[in-house]
This record gives structure tokens, sequence and C-alpha cells, in this order.
């Protein structure tokens, strides 16, 4: 079938990214507006996966995610199946909020949907909209947050016609504040400790789609395992805060905690200081991105620059509470293992293994 690469997909980060560091300039200027709240701004916050916010007593933290075109894949997968999937994408849409919501230690309390349609329409299949209301219900009761409300437009002309653009917000909170991990106490000896994930969860997925439109049974393409390619691509989102509730109960406060979702493994150097995180050990990766990586003939550096490749979450812990980090989370359900060590020296992943080297320049996510 040839190559085909990311970009190809219509994913390329060099144009995406330059926007999200223009954005980031000009809300860095609006900061001094929380003054008259009484309130102030955690600087060291921008660029991070959530912004916090001081309260005096406790930190808040925010952030808003979209699902991407997940969505597209389940209609597909349903003319297959006849199951609509929108339970479990549900979940996938939550957990791209929530895992990056407590990546800077924040408890999650309450979310927010965007579901805009692209008509009217799309809410009168009764099935589909059940699904994505029992599975968002779902989802909120696994973090323990409220579901507050939300927004459903119907934008023709904007969202194509009986599609969907799923998208949550969620809050959180920081108390005590000695929870917040945004990475002052990262150094040299701290171990790095990746959490698994379930699948390609939702990043990667327009690369998935375009390789369907190669394959010449699509989505019903059978993987080894006899499982359907389309819907081993919609096996849910991992979500991650039982994990870092837990550990906060069991009195570990990671130094930084990385949500490696878009740009992959080039996410463990989310950092702005200049470290080096050497990896020893790599996970098994799922059936669903060996299939992809394979069909799509990437390398490792197009594989594990781009998709998470069996990781989901990276916590930064002292070497010290390696071992209790390792049995909190296997006690959520959540594989777990030693994957590496941070080092003084340049801004890189060296991914041992694969002798593959990740640089500073890599990664373009903060202004």
């Amino acid at each position: 079938m040839g190559k085909l690469d990311y970009q190809q997909a219509g994913v390329d980060y060099s144009k995406i990214d330059p926007l999200k560091i223009l954005a980031q300039r000009a809300a860095a200027a609006t900061a001094g507006n929380l003054a008259r709240h009484g309130f102030r701004e955690l600087a060291a916050s921008r660029g991070e996966s959530a912004y916090v916010i001081d309260c005096g007593d406790f930190h808040l933290a925010s952030i808003t995610e979209c699902l991407g075109t997940k969505a597209l894949v389940a209609d597909a997968t349903r003319s297959l199946t006849g199951r609509t999937y929108y339970d479990q994408i549900a979940q996938d849409t939550l957990a791209m909020a929530v895992n990056d919501l407590i990546t800077v230690g924040a408890t999650p309390i309450s979310v927010h949907a965007y579901w805009a349609a692209g008509g009217s329409g799309w809410f009168h299949d009764q099935q589909r909209a059940t699904d994505l209301v029992a599975g968002w219900q779902r989802a909120c009761d696994a973090c323990g947050v409220s579901w507050g409300g939300g927004e459903t437009p119907a934008l023709a002309g904007v969202v194509v016609d009986d599609r969907i653009d799923l998208a949550a917000s969620c809050l959180g909170i920081v108390r005590p504040k000695s929870r917040l991990t945004l990475g002052e106490h990262l150094a040299g000896g701290d171990t790095i400790v990746l959490l698994a994930s379930s699948g390609i969860h939702a990043n990667g997925v327009s690369l998935a789609r375009k390789l369907a439109e190669r394959l010449p049974q699509g989505y019903g393409t059978k993987l080894p395992s006899g499982a359907l390619f389309g819907e081993a691509l919609l096996v849910p989102t991992m979500l991650y805060s039982p994990v870092t509730e837990a550990l906060a109960a069991a009195g570990v406060v990671p130094h930084y905690c990385a949500n490696i979702t878009g740009h992959g493994w080039r996410k463990i150097m989310r950092h702005p200081a200049a470290f080096t995180y050497r990896i020893h050990t790599l996970p098994e990766v799922p059936e669903v991105l060996r299939f992809l990586v394979q069909q799509t003939g990437s390398d490792d550096r197009e594989a594990y620059g781009n998709l998470n490749m069996g990781a989901g979450f990276a916590l930064f812990v002292a070497a010290a509470d390696a071992e209790r980090t390792l049995a909190v989370a296997e006690a959520q359900g959540v594989r777990a293992w030693v994957a590496g060590r941070v080092e003084p020296g340049g801004k890189q992943v060296i991914i041992e293994p694969l002798g593959l080297t990740f640089g500073g320049d890599d990664l373009h996510v903060r202004a």
C-alpha cells in the first residue's frame, strides 16, 4: 500500500503548535485580571496540561479538551456490528480532560459537556443519545466528579450533518497545596514510572482512519487475535485519576506528571527544565498499535513520537517511592513499571532499547 505517515493523515504539529504558542503568549497577558478577584495565577502552569490559580488556602485547576475524530470510527464500526460505541467514546472524552487535569496534582471535582452536532437530527437517534449519556455518567462516577451541565448546539454548516464534536471541560482542586505537581521538585535521580495504556486512546486516530480507508475490509479487518480493527480502536481511554488519588492517600506526591497523548513519548520531556529522561524498559505495545505501525510502515521515531505505544501516563517520583507507586497503581487495576530515570543533562528522551533519542527541539508545546 505504500508508507502512510501522520502528516498524510492531516495532522502536522509543526503547523498546529505555533498557534498554541501564540495563544499562550496572549493568554499570559491577561493574568493580571485575576487580581481584581483576589486571586493569582501560577505562572509555572502555563504550558502545562492544566491551568492553576492560587485561591489562598487551595489551588483551582482547569482544562478543556476534545475527543478529536474518534466518533467517526464509532459511526463506521456501528455499521458493522450494530453497536453505537458512544458509551465508550464518552469515557474517551472525559479521559482527555481528566488525565490532563491530574498532571498538576488536582483532584477532579466537576465536568461540563460540549456536544456540537451537525444538525438537530443527530439527537433523534435514541440509542446513540442514550449510550452517550450513560457512558458520560459512568465515567463521571469512575472519576468521582459531578456533571455540572454543558452545551448541545446544532451547528449545521459548521459540523457535517449527522456528525458530532465531543468535548469536555474539567475543574479540579489542589488541596492541600502540597499536592501541587508543577515540577519544581523534579531532579536527577528521580524514577520514571509509566502507566499502561488500553490501546490507541484518542491520539493517532486520524492516522488509523486513513489506514482504514486503504484496507480492503476497512474497520472490519481482523487483527491477528480475531478482533475487528474498528472495535480495537474503540477500547476506551484509561482513566488515571483513581491512581493519582490513591497515591495522594498513600502519601506519595509525584515530582512531575505527563499525560502521554499527542506528540507521543516526546511528552515525557514536557518539563521546561533541561533533563535527560533515560528509558531502559518498554511496555508491551497493544495489538492495535502494533498493527497500525506495521500497516502504515511507521518507523520507531514516528511511532514513539506520535503514539502512546503502550504507556498512557508518566509519573516522575523520588526513587524511594518507586516501588510504592507501582503497588498503588496495581491495586487500582492499572499496570505500571519502572521504565527509567531522570538525569542531569541536555533536554532529551533516550529510549535505550530502540537506540532512539528525541531532543528538546522535537517538542514545542510552550511559549
